[in-house]
């Protein structure tokens, strides 16, 4: 109870010196409360960004890490259904004169190519839209030209 008493005290204190003899704050102690309200809402506004970022950063690592382990099982599918479709074509030699190895490998090499063939047609073609995409960025280009027409002439 003295504590509570003591520090109601100090804060009675505080009051009296915060206020000049017409009972209203003096301007001085008006701007340090504001500067320190300021520096308190800013404070507060950094920690809930930091906050909310934790929480953004957590979900997309948690979605980045279920992409990968999709990307991963997608690719194992992928595989099995390459070396399917490699068997389907080695069996399309079946009535060949070939040995079985011999028509697995054809099957295999057959869908080799076909990937390797697939995959330049779409080099190529990224290769050619991307020849004709300019890397400068047109509008950009002309604001610069703009604002080093303006310094030239402000100089």
């Amino acid at each position: 109870m003295a504590a509570t008493n003591r520090s109601l005290t100090k804060t009675d204190e505080a009051a009296a010196i915060m206020h000049d003899g017409s009972g209203s704050e003096s301007i001085p102690n008006l701007l340090s409360r504001l500067g320190d309200d300021v520096m308190q809402l800013v404070n507060s506004q950094l920690a809930l960004f930091k906050v909310e970022i934790k929480e953004e950063a957590g979900a997309y690592a948690r979605g980045a890490a279920t992409i990968a382990v999709g990307g991963v099982i997608a690719a194992i599918g992928f595989a099995l259904l390459n070396v399917a479709l490699a068997f389907a074509v080695s069996t399309l030699f079946a009535r060949a004169a070939f040995s079985q190895p011999a028509s697995y490998a054809l099957g295999f090499v057959i869908t080799g190519v076909f990937y390797l063939i697939v995959g330049a047609i779409l080099v190529l073609a990224m290769k050619s839209h991307l020849a004709k995409q300019k890397l400068m960025p047109p509008m950009t280009v002309q604001e610069l030209r703009k604002d080093k027409q303006w310094l030239k002439s402000e100089l």
